[in-house]
């Protein structure tokens, strides 16, 4: 599994791991029931302490990402699937502002960045 771990970012490293892994399960990299590697051997992988990874995985099954069967490992939950929509429509919804924003201070009418939205979708309905 690829994880980028930067000594450099203001995250700690247990929440770099969280936040990709959650990312690679809100997009469906993951999948439901997927098996994740286990603790040891992502901390040897990513070359960090077991307890790091145990603290981002512990967060993930907190936060309902993650369902650890003692004994078998850690396994992408069967979350309930309208609030895995939810968590990807605040996720979109957060980014629309930023672009909204992006867009007002370049003076793009709303017509304007509704057509580069119309167009940006209809393309990638024609790349499938």
């Amino acid at each position: 599994m690829f994880l980028v771990i930067s000594n450099s970012s203001e995250l700690p490293i247990y929440e770099q791991i969280a936040e990709q892994l959650k990312a690679k399960i809100l997009t469906g990299e993951l999948k439901e029931g997927e098996s994740l590697p286990s603790i040891r051997g992502l901390a040897k992988d990513l070359k960090i302490s077991v307890i790091t990874t145990k603290r981002a995985y512990e967060e993930l099954e907190r936060m309902g990402y993650l369902e650890t069967v003692p004994g078998k490992g850690s396994f992408v939950s069967s979350k309930n699937k309208e609030l895995l929509k939810e968590e990807i429509l605040k996720s979109i919804e957060t980014n629309l502002v930023h672009t909204i924003e992006t867009a007002k201070n370049i003076q793009l009418t709303k017509q304007e960045v509704l057509d580069l939205v119309e167009y940006l979708y209809e393309e990638g309905d024609n790349e499938k």
